[in-house]
This record gives C-alpha cells, sequence and structure tokens, in this order.
C-alpha cells in the first residue's frame, strides 16, 4: 500500500488521511479517536476494537522512541486499511521488531516496521 521514496512516505490512489500529535502520554487515545472516526466517515464500524488496539500500540510505540511529536498517517483500499505511525526522531538503530507478533495479535494481517532518515515507521494492515 505504501510507496517510500528515500525518507519520505507517499499514499496514492485511495482515501488517506494524516494527523500530528505532541508526543504524549495521551497520543494514543487521541489517535485512536482519530482513526475511529475517519474509518466511520469512510463506513468502516465493524473493526473498530481491532482498529483502536492497533492504533494505540503504533502510536505509544513511536511516543517511546522519544521524539516531540508523532504523525499518524490512514489509508485504505480493498477494505483494508492501512495505519502508520511515525515517531519523527531522526538516528534511531535499527528497526526493532519487538513489536511486530503483538500487531499481529491484535488483528494485524502485515506490518512492519523500518528506519529512515526522519525516524522509525511503524505499520499495521487491518482487513475491515
Amino acid at each position: 500500500m505504501p510507496t517510500a521514496v528515500g525518507a519520505r512516505m507517499q499514499v496514492r490512489n485511495r482515501r488517506a488521511a494524516n494527523w500530528s500529535l505532541e508526543a504524549a502520554p495521551w497520543s494514543a487515545k487521541k489517535a485512536c479517536a482519530h482513526v475511529l472516526g475517519r474509518l466511520h466517515e469512510w463506513g468502516y464500524r465493524e473493526t473498530d476494537v481491532a482498529a483502536a488496539g492497533l492504533t494505540e500500540l503504533l502510536v505509544r510505540t513511536a511516543v517511546a522512541d522519544g521524539g516531540r511529536r508523532v504523525s499518524v498517517h490512514l489509508a485504505d483500499q480493498n477494505r483494508q486499511a492501512l495505519i502508520v505511525a511515525l515517531p519523527h526522531r531522526p538516528g534511531l538503530a535499527a528497526a526493532d521488531t519487538a513489536v511486530l507478533p503483538e500487531l499481529t495479535s491484535l488483528g494485524a494481517v502485515s506490518c512492519g516496521t523500518d528506519t529512515a532518515d526522519d525516524g522509525r515507521r511503524l505499520w499495521a494492515v487491518l482487513d475491515l
């Protein structure tokens, strides 16, 4: 679903939304509200528990990376949602994959993490 170009992420040919939040303890709950609200606008209501769980874990993990802000990106295609969290903290070591089994247990059909110039990207795909 995403196309990475250098340190930038591009999402094309599908509905998408993004939010920038302060990297704070409350950010995960706020991100969940944004993601669920947009999924509802797009007509998806059946996966609220999984979407909220994935968003919360992605954002909590991004906040723990220590950046000053976190951005959350959401896109849908073919009854799947892509949820991405970025901590915007450059200079992190190689991508930590410890979060991946937990994302899978929360309902991700695909997930990943990588490190780019602008920080670590954490993402999950959820069937809607």
